[in-house]
């Protein structure tokens, strides 16, 4: 079934071999509730907890893909739900720090990604508009929710060369953005695809 994951997103132009490894090779179905299991590695999104969702396989492709990760990076990722994205860059020898603003997912998930075997995956409770200044700069920033306005903050955490995908747009449907940082000043943006994102929400949500 991972096998027929890999050429779906080969048909759907993911062409990053490294990427296509790492859906390959982690386990979707860790991520879902028993109920969804069976339907795991099926190109659709799913409901997780805290009315969240874990992402089509292609959208986490997708925004690897664009992010052009090399081991080694250290990656900011805003929005752990679940844990899949991360568990993805960090196969590709990324480290990973990963925040999380809903508190019950947070547990669940730092819980969860050492059991395993993803004992390297730093994870965070926080608002991911502030992103994690304690640890950057950041060679890559990937933001997994809908975005209607640029985080000025994180893309002050990224490093000179280092790139943020983003989805940007209504509530409806957002464009995916890439910035890449040029100088301390100059950032160069690129837009992709249309696509589909729960609402990048400012602050934290403790508690169920």
């Amino acid at each position: 079934m991972r096998q027929q994951l890999v050429r779906i997103m080969e048909d759907q132009g993911i062409t990053d071999q490294r990427v296509l490894e790492a859906i390959r090779m982690v386990p979707r179905h860790y991520f879902l509730d028993s109920a969804f299991e069976e339907r795991a590695y099926e190109n659709r999104a799913f409901p997780i907890e805290a009315a969240q969702t874990i992402s089509h396989p292609y959208t986490v492709a997708f925004q690897s893909q664009l992010l052009e990760v090399l081991p080694g990076d250290k990656i900011l990722e805003i929005g752990t739900g679940s844990g899949y994205q991360a568990c993805i860059l960090a196969y590709m020898g990324a480290k990973v720090y990963s925040i999380e603003r809903q508190e019950a997912l947070y547990n669940i998930t730092s819980e969860l990604l050492p059991r395993i075997g993803f004992r390297q995956i730093r994870t965070l409770f926080g608002d991911g508009y502030k992103g994690a200044p304690r640890f950057a700069p950041f060679d890559k920033i990937i933001v997994t929710a809908g975005a209607t306005e640029v985080p000025k903050t994180l893309l002050s955490q990224l490093a000179i060369h280092g790139k943020m995908v983003i989805p940007m747009g209504d509530d409806d449907q957002q464009k995916m953005i890439r910035y890449t940082r040029d100088s301390v000043k100059s950032f160069r943006k690129e837009e992709f695809g249309a696509f589909s994102f729960v609402p990048f929400l400012k602050g934290v949500n403790k508690g169920n």
